[in-house]
């Protein structure tokens, strides 16, 4: 029988579980009571720090791109191997949860910490990466950091306010001894990158419903994602009639409701979400002037996001010219459907066959990963792991460590297959 300590002291589902824990209270987390690790705040960089410590102690040397993502690499047999790519994101929403992006990271470290135990090598270098700004939960830009890998990246707007309105883009990147002008050469393009590899909770209730532990991912949502601006008239509740009323928050309110219409009778994994509402002035006795909100949509394929995103702006359109608002709309997020390596899929497939003696549960992910940013690199595999009650961007995400220590033998399944079927 093994016992705690002994655990704890090898990799394993239960030190996975634990080094997440530890990285969700301070100094790896900026808000009091709960985790929040915007990028390049100093929450980040202690996390840095401790996931570079468990690197080296894995048998890897580490570095910091361009782009500020942490990178752990465990050489190949050659000092010129391609490279197999393990990882996911280091950032998090506010009062997030422990696990969301970072149990991916520790799989991919707890994987390499197995084959050094080992004193296996491969004809590939296996290298661990944690983005840096996936959610976007600083700058108004998610994904940022793997765009920049991925070869993607867009010259960003160096004048570019984080959310607090504390730090331009180039003022956090330069306080982290990094420059906005060479994020691009953070690109991994013209490099033997074989593969990129993404363990993540599921963020959803499917797995837990059917009593898997892990599934597999056989593709990325497409999404949309607007900003919509409307503008009326702000007035006095007591003396404007309501006939004469151009309240932008009742004009709102008519498109939430149709962006739930339309998600509901949607097909292919359709969802519609108004998930933040600022009214202007927001007093009690005021009739609301404007109104910022936010629409996101998704799906399985392109058609269906477009279809459903166009009806929606339609109806946004029609309730601004009843109500005499002025309606700004901005696309701030255009995100293709992102299919997932068959072959991969085929190895990920057998992996947790061979793991949890089941065929596997294929998922669509409706959560937006690195994953699809990367597939414009290399190709892509994913993995899902069970998560309590399918509760995710929230303190009370939960997994178990008997399901995380499934999912590290399965990465580690994985890997052997991958390697089994290479050149």
């Amino acid at each position: 029988m093994v016992n705690a300590r002994d655990s704890m002291d090898r990799p394993s589902g239960q030190r996975a579980v634990a080094r997440c824990t530890e990285l969700g209270r301070a100094p790896y987390s900026e808000m009091e009571g709960g985790l929040f690790r915007p990028y390049l705040g100093p929450s980040y960089r202690a996390t840095c720090d401790r996931l570079a410590t468990w690197m080296h102690a894995a048998g890897m040397t580490t570095r910091m791109d361009a782009a500020g993502n942490l990178l752990g690499r465990y050489e190949g047999l050659t000092p010129d191997a391609p490279v197999l790519l393990l990882g996911s994101h280091i950032d998090s929403v506010r009062d997030g949860g422990f696990f969301d992006g970072m149990l991916g990271v520790i799989l991919g470290i707890e994987a390499v910490a197995h084959f050094a135990a080992e004193g296996k090598r491969f004809p590939f270098a296996l290298e661990v990466i944690g983005f840096g700004d996936e959610e976007g939960s600083r700058f108004p830009s998610g994904m940022l950091t793997s765009h920049a890998v991925a070869g993607v990246l867009e010259a960003p707007d160096p004048a570019m306010s984080d959310w607090a309105e504390t730090a331009t883009l180039a003022k956090a990147l330069a306080e982290f001894g990094l420059d906005v002008g060479q994020m691009h050469t953070a690109s991994r393009k013209g490099e033997k990158i074989l593969a990129y590899v993404e363990a993540h909770i599921e963020q959803g209730p499917v797995l837990e419903a059917e009593g898997r532990a892990l599934g597999v991912v056989s593709a990325i949502a497409a999404q949309h994602r607007y900003r919509m601006t409307l503008r009326g008239m702000a007035g006095h509740a007591g003396t404007v009639s309501m006939d004469l009323r151009r309240d932008a928050l009742a004009g709102a309110a008519e498109i939430i409701l149709a962006a739930e219409r339309i998600g509901r009778a949607g097909t292919q994994g359709l969802v519609a979400t108004v998930g933040s509402l600022d009214v202007v002035p927001g007093a009690a006795n005021v009739v609301p002037g404007e109104v910022v909100l936010t629409v996101d949509v998704r799906a399985g394929t392109n058609a269906v996001r477009d279809r459903a995103a166009q009806e929606i702006l339609a109806v946004a359109h029609a309730v601004a010219q009843a109500r005499h608002l002025a309606l700004d709309v901005a696309l701030q997020q255009d995100l293709d459907a992102t299919p997932c390596d068959p072959r991969l899929t085929s190895f990920m497939e057998q992996a947790v066959r061979d793991v949890t003696g089941t065929d596997p549960r294929l998922l669509v992910s409706g959560a937006g990963h690195d994953a699809m940013i990367m597939a414009h690199l290399a190709p892509v595999s994913m993995l899902f792991v069970r998560c309590e009650g399918g509760i995710s961007h929230n303190p009370a995400e939960s997994v178990t460590d008997a399901d995380t220590d499934a999912a590290l033998r399965a990465m580690i399944a994985f890997i052997g297959l991958f390697e089994r079927h290479f050149g």
